[in-house]
């Protein structure tokens, strides 16, 4: 069977695949190109998750890609319409014509001398091994495992499900789990737990929202009402531009108090909560030991969370589990939480490179080991590219920018006949890890992830604005970027 060769291979049929794919069409006409998805649908992570309630923890005006417009009447969306705007996307611009599903990218090898990839796959149900080739290798495949969230190791687990209870995790949810008329406790902080609760509460007998550690948490109204007055008397093109730039302002603007008068927002946040559940609440379960954007902000659309607690259907308990019993949970404190169904909201399980085994000319990649060029290439490694979202805004703003920077780089290369671009550090110093959160998620994958430097190219500034600058209309040639004749290892002039 001959070798299919393709001039980017695209890995991941998700948000910020799609994109890639209509990117790869409009601005490098002629360029051949396939998208590999190991599941055998379009979606990503809005495919995969379907627990109640499952939404996007961003506005749809910078979530959404900027060459097709949000539409839907809610800014914060939820799971199903993502995923049908993900789906027409890929359906409008003929993307969904070049995705190759059921296909797992296991081993990528790299070599100088041919200017390719030889990309190892398994294909279909029995994973029948192939190989295919490619000039340009991006990775839109996230950064986490899609195989398994994290699920820390509980004690007392097999008693409270031989008492028949059960466990599951948000990424495992089916159709097989029933909360109806069960006693819920729902463990974690972060936008899942925030977003479960609320979304069980309606079926629920009651859903109690366990944690170790509060979050800061923000409440927005699910339409954008500006967006709307907008809309009624300008092009959707042009309401939907203008309605992305002010969220981006807004984005930058909270985090960047957050940074520099963190007491200040701290007070917002804490005033905004007393507004929701009144002055006799105790607001402990709302106030972090830690500064606003050491982790990520929790939005709440249309302040259901407080509408919920109000209600008397879910209730707050800030502790650490002591074990699980054959009823529910035992707290350090002693409190006993009964429970039918346990979801452990525990995070996931971060995997920058898809989990597949790079190599360079026989040298295997030890990602931890590489700094990051400009928020998405490894050092010394040709050719590659992943795209990864910012942590204080947008997946899609960062991942949009990225993708027309590949663009252009696949397109200087062809234009001079050139055969790779790689980025060299040349000196460069190490910075710190490549993301600067004290979520446990981040915390326990710093070991498996690339670094940042201390200075531009390699330093991340997580600013949209400074990136916009830079990616979209920098010069795609530095002192760090060094390309090659096609076939030869000499740099070209």
């Amino acid at each position: 069977m001959a070798v299919e060769h393709f001039d980017v291979i695209v890995v991941g049929a998700g948000l910020s695949g799609i994109g890639a794919g209509v990117h790869l069409q409009r601005e490098c006409p002629g360029q051949t190109y396939a998208v590999l998805e190991a599941r055998e649908t379009i979606g990503g992570t809005w495919d995969l998750f379907r627990y109640p309630g499952i939404r996007s923890d961003s506005d749809m005006y910078t979530l959404g890609y900027d060459f097709k417009p949000w539409l839907e009447a809610k800014a914060i969306a939820d799971g199903p319409a993502i995923l049908n705007y993900i789906r027409q996307t890929a359906k409008e611009f003929g993307v969904d014509q070049h995705i190759r599903f059921q296909t797992r990218v296991v081993r990528a090898l790299w070599s100088t001398p041919e200017s390719r990839w030889t990309v190892t796959v398994e294909v279909g149900p029995s994973r029948e091994p192939r190989t295919l080739t490619c000039g340009f290798l991006y990775m839109c495949a996230g950064y986490y495992d899609y195989d398994e969230g994290y699920l820390p190791d509980f004690p007392g687990v097999d008693q409270f499900v031989q008492g028949g209870g059960r466990l599951v995790h948000p990424q495992k949810w089916d159709d097989s789990v029933d909360y109806n008329g069960k006693r819920v406790v729902v463990i974690g902080s972060g936008a899942t737990a925030v977003t479960l609760g609320p979304a069980m509460a309606g079926k629920a007998a009651h859903v109690t929202m366990l944690q170790r550690t509060p979050s800061y948490i923000m409440t927005l109204p699910s339409r954008d009402v500006i967006a709307d007055f907008l809309r009624k008397f300008l092009p959707e093109g042009a309401a939907y531009t203008i309605t992305r730039w002010k969220n981006v302002f807004l984005s930058w603007l909270i985090f960047t108090l957050s940074r520099q008068a963190p007491d200040l927002v701290k007070r917002l946040m804490r005033g905004g909560v007393r507004a929701e559940l009144g002055r006799e609440y105790d607001l402990k379960h709302f106030t972090p030991p830690y500064k606003p954007w050491d982790q990520r902000l929790c939005l709440v659309p249309d302040a259901d969370l407080f509408r919920s607690i109000r209600s008397g259907k879910v209730s707050m308990v800030t502790d650490h589990i002591d074990t699980f019993t054959e009823k529910g949970i035992r707290l350090k404190s002693g409190q006993e939480l009964a429970a039918d169904l346990v979801v452990s909201a525990t995070g996931l399980k971060l995997q920058l490179v898809g989990g597949i085994t790079l190599a360079v000319d026989g040298d295997e990649v030890d990602p931890p080991k590489a700094l990051v060029y400009k928020g998405m290439m490894l050092s010394d490694v040709p050719n590659f590219a992943f795209a990864v979202g910012y942590t204080n805004a947008s997946w899609t703003l960062k991942c949009d920018l990225v993708t027309r920077y590949m663009c252009r780089l696949v397109n200087h290369m062809k234009h001079r006949n050139l055969g790779h671009c790689v980025p060299r550090t040349r000196g460069a110093s190490v910075g710190g890890p490549i993301i600067d959160f004290s979520s446990g998620y981040i915390q326990r994958a710093l070991n498996l992830l690339p670094k940042q430097g201390a200075h531009t190219p390699w330093k991340l500034y997580q600013n949209y604005a400074l990136d916009l600058l830079t990616l979209r209309y920098g010069s795609v040639q530095d002192r760090y970027m060094e390309f090659a004749l096609r076939g030869l290892q000499r740099k070209a002039t």
